[in-house]
Order: C-alpha cells, then sequence, then structure tokens
C-alpha cells in the first residue's frame, strides 16, 4: 500500500505522460519512419510541426492532439456520472469534438472505428451495435482516466468500466483487450506495482477483454504482447526501433500500435531505456507516434510517478495548450476510492 501523496504523484504522471507523449509524436504522426528521419533525425524532444505536417500542419512545438483531448473527455464524463459513461453522452461529445475540430480547420479528427460508430449512431443504432466494427487503437489511446478512477485490485468492477468506455466506439475482442491493457498497467502502477508487475497485469486484462464485445477476426493482443516480448528480447536501442516499426506495425491497428507501446515499455522495464528517452523513441518510429507515445507515456508515468517527466517539456505542454489536469485528476482519484 503506499501513501495518498505517491497515489495522486502517479496518477499525475499518468496523465501527464499521456499529454507529454502525444506531444512529442504530434510532428512526426502520420509520416514514414524514413521521412521521420529525413526531417528531425532522432526526436529528442519538443518539436514543431512542419507545414505539410498531415495531420497537424504548423502546430507549435508542445501542442497536444486528439489523444489527451479525446481522454479529457472521457474524464469529465467519468466525473459527472459518478464513474458511469453513459454511452449517449460518449457519442454526442465525440460528435460535438470533432465538429469544433473542424470549425478550427483541424485535420486532427475523428480515427476510423470512432468516426464509422458515430456514423451509425447519428444512422439510429444502439450504442451496442455502433461500436461492433472498433479494432483501432482509438479506445485504447484515451482510456487512462478509466485506470486512474478504477482499481485492477477489483477485476470484475474494472473490466466493466473498460467495456463501458469502449462500448459506443470499439465494442470488440480486440477493442476491449487493447484498452483493458493500458487501463490496468495505469491502475496497477497507481497501486504501486512497478512496471515489471503492471505489464503483467496488461496482459491478463486484454486476455479477460478478448471474450467481451462482438468477436472479430484478428490477433490475440495479450498473445501479441507476449510474443513481441519474446521478439525484441537482447535487442539494443539501435535495433530496437527498426524491429518494432518494420515487424510488430506502428498503425492505428490495436494489434500493431498498443504492442508497440508494451514493446517499448518492457524496455524500460529491463533498464534498457529511461522513461522520457522511450517517449522520444515512441515519437521517432514513424506511423501512429502521437498515439504510442501517448499510451506509452501514461503506462511509465504510473509506475515511474510524475517526477519522471522532465519540467522544462512538461512545463511547456502545459503552457501551450493551457492544460492543468490536476483537480481532474483528484476528482478520478475520489472515484477510484469511492
Amino acid at each position: 500500500m503506499i501513501s495518498s501523496d505517491h497515489t495522486r504523484a502517479r496518477a499525475l504522471g499518468a496523465f501527464y505522460g499521456l499529454a507529454l507523449g502525444d506531444a512529442l509524436g504530434m510532428p512526426t504522426q502520420s509520416l514514414s519512419r524514413e521521412q521521420v528521419h529525413a526531417r528531425y533525425g532522432r526526436v529528442t524532444g519538443l518539436l514543431a510541426a512542419d507545414a505539410d505536417q498531415p495531420i497537424a500542419p504548423n502546430l507549435p512545438a508542445g501542442s497536444i492532439t486528439d489523444d489527451t483531448e479525446q481522454a479529457v473527455l472521457v474524464a469529465e464524463l467519468l466525473v459527472v456520472g459518478g464513474g458511469r459513461i453513459e454511452p449517449a453522452a460518449l457519442a454526442q461529445r465525440l460528435i460535438d469534438w470533432e465538429a469544433a475540430m473542424r470549425a478550427k480547420g483541424s485535420q486532427d479528427l475523428l480515427g476510423p472505428s470512432t468516426k464509422r460508430a458515430i456514423e451509425l449512431i447519428l444512422a439510429g443504432a444502439s450504442p451496442d451495435q455502433a461500436g461492433r466494427y472498433g479494432t483501432t487503437n482509438g479506445a485504447a489511446m484515451r482510456i487512462t482516466p478509466v485506470g486512474i478512477a478504477s482499481d485492477i485490485a477489483d477485476p470484475q468492477r474494472f473490466m466493466a468500466q473498460v467495456e463501458q468506455a469502449c462500448q459506443v466506439t470499439h465494442n470488440t475482442g480486440l477493442g476491449i483487450a487493447s484498452a483493458a491493457a493500458v487501463a490496468a498497467v495505469v491502475s496497477a502502477g497507481i497501486n504501486g506495482d512497478d512496471l515489471k508487475a503492471a505489464l503483467e497485469q496488461g496482459v491478463e486484462a486484454a486476455q479477460w477483454g478478448q471474450s467481451r464485445g462482438h468477436w472479430v477476426a484478428g490477433g490475440s493482443i495479450a498473445a501479441r504482447i507476449g510474443w513481441s516480448r519474446l521478439l525484441c528480447e537482447g535487442c539494443d536501442n539501435q535495433r530496437l526501433p527498426g524491429l518494432i516499426y518494420e515487424v510488430i506495425g506502428t498503425s492505428v491497428a490495436s494489434q500493431e500500435s498498443v504492442v508497440a507501446a508494451f514493446a517499448l515499455a518492457r524496455a524500460v522495464a529491463g533498464g534498457q531505456l529511461q522513461p522520457y528517452p522511450a517517449l522520444c523513441m515512441a515519437a521517432s518510429l514513424g506511423g501512429d507516434t502521437d498515439t504510442i507515445a501517448a499510451m506509452l507515456g501514461a503506462m511509465l508515468g504510473a509506475t515511474h510517478s510524475l517526477s519522471a517527466w522532465p519540467n522544462e517539456p512538461l512545463a511547456r505542454v502545459k503552457a501551450v495548450n493551457h492544460l492543468d489536469l490536476d483537480r481532474l485528476t483528484e476528482q478520478l482519484l475520489a472515484l477510484r476510492s469511492a
């Protein structure tokens, strides 16, 4: 059992780690590994986006993307609902969020699974049916508040809350398993587990999640996380990013991006990387870099605490985005202890 101060520091580490990873990956998202290297070399800190960045052109260094914004949206719904997310409310908030992005001229819009689900909701489909095709990483990228608000020590309640957060957009075994894996690492870290133990909890939660929701064809998240551990074993920091990019994959598919985040987290657990350099490595991978780094930041922040993140880049992310997650994190922790 850890003290309330340490619990709070780990919860803040998770939420701000998500935002920091998101901001690090913002300028490189949707670029190939070759494009990332040609423009930036290796990412070692916060960078501004180029004018021809396909999703976030000209955004200043430290800007967050949909990963953090939608996680905040989920957190707010959890607080308003006393720990419960109403499916209709989540659908409407996502619709409103995309409308606001369009009004600003942003290309940072809903992902493919979420967009399809929202279109079905607008056409009259039930929340249970709307998410039956969602297999991408949209639920996993915004699940961190559930990991803060729900204790993995009560697996039944924990999985019910994960499933509830996934239902509208990612109501499939793949979608729920990937979200459960990330949320479990966050929740276990807040309980005081070290990263190695928390990652094992993540694999177990992925196994719980794969039998929930609608069945879709695809490799098991839990099995692929286990396979990635064997794949990357003994791989040094020079070879690891290329192996993740070329073999595991870094697309929006849960079986790639979530597994990639776990592979990098495993390197940290083994002492091969420190948390912040691991986020920079995630941002340098190519592909869905903002989401991979965001999920990784949440998991590492929960197990290594807020102190894992350097003051200067974290302060910049807060300032650029007018981001203050302290009060929201306190409210989520209150739900956890309720």
